[in-house]
């Protein structure tokens, strides 16, 4: 690779990206270049990080790094690749299919398996780098992002060790509600109505869309959900390509999708999960600790951190980063 090819952090033909790491990495430069890859049909939009010391003629450690629904590469991905670059790694940071500046339609579609799709396409593309070493490729996340990590090294063992932080589990969050509350008959009231858009769709209807975070905060709202509106609605971490947007086709796909099935049996590379002692999500992490067949498993809790404290504040988002990449040099 020419070393002119790689992106200097702070160059302004992505200000949002470059003013994100300068924030988030106390004016550091920091090594990028944007990618593109396939995933069938569709082009998938990424950014490498590299090492401060990037040799091309050396073979690194390597993984993707996946997002919270509804977010773009430059939000929390950025934050987490680029710090985890900086520990010798090569951190692929990546739009989800339907979403960003990736492709796939119809857009804003948050579609489970193609999730995971994207993950085994990420890899697909890091094996064919010359200065990835195949053989030490692990798995990063976030939120829902972990939990797509987590089902997806179930099946590509080419994972080696999956580290993630916020783990939540998606589709549970559509099919019982963030609580785990929502009846059987809402849940079902909910499908009828996206089946029958689906036919609506069929017919040259305009897509209907719902959002990911609540647009305004009210009282008795869940603590993630309220910090979430201020993350992603606010200048705190909003993007103009995280639209807050979910088609209204995500939902039958998001409601028969089982994240962490066949963990028992499947899951049994070195795992870390990550979370704040604060954080109602949190449970998440603490099922699958007890679920994983892995032999080589740990929570390791952030005292006082919340969920979305893990997506952005550097108090809790360095220790995370500190904590995984000792995890990665110890299993990759």
């Amino acid at each position: 690779m020419n070393v002119h090819s790689i992106i200097i952090g702070t160059v302004c033909d992505n200000l949002f990206l470059a003013n994100n790491i300068a924030n988030q990495q106390n004016g550091e430069i920091m090594m990028q270049k944007k990618v593109t890859f396939k995933n069938n049909e569709h082009e998938m939009a990424g950014i490498l990080f590299f090492p401060d010391d990037f040799d091309e003629t050396q073979q690194y450690a390597a993984f993707p790094v996946a997002s919270p629904a509804g977010a773009v590469k430059e939000q929390i991905a950025t934050n987490y690749g680029s710090r985890l670059a900086k520990y010798g790694f090569i951190a692929l940071a990546f739009d989800t299919s339907h979403q960003g500046e990736s492709g796939g339609t119809p857009r804003q579609l948050e579609a489970p398996y193609e999730r995971v799709e994207d993950i085994k396409c990420a890899i697909d593309y890091l094996t064919t780098l010359p200065y990835v070493d195949n053989e030490r490729i692990g798995q990063f996340g976030v939120c829902a992002g972990a939990g797509y990590s987590m089902h997806t090294a179930m099946t590509d063992r080419r994972i080696k060790a999956v580290a993630v932080a916020s783990m939540s589990d998606p589709a549970s969050w559509i099919r019982d509600g963030f609580d785990g509350k929502t009846p059987v008959e809402t849940q079902l009231a909910l499908l009828e109505e996206a089946s029958n858009q689906r036919t609506r769709e069929a017919n040259g209807a305009d897509p209907i869309y719902g959002t990911f975070v609540p647009e305004e905060v009210t009282a008795g709202m869940p603590n993630t959900l309220e910090e979430a509106h201020e993350y992603y609605r606010t200048p705190r971490g909003q993007h103009p390509r995280s639209t807050n947007q979910v088609s209204m086709m995500s939902i039958d796909k998001m409601t028969d999708f089982s994240t962490f099935m066949f963990a028992d049996k499947y899951l049994t590379q070195p795992i870390l999960m990550i979370a704040g002692t604060n954080a109602d999500t949190l449970r998440f992490s603490e099922d699958l600790l007890e679920k994983a067949a892995s032999k080589n498993k740990e929570l390791f809790t952030i005292e006082g951190a919340t969920h979305v404290d893990l997506y952005d504040k550097p108090e809790y988002v360095d220790q995370a980063v500190a904590k995984a990449a000792a995890f990665f040099k110890a299993n990759l």
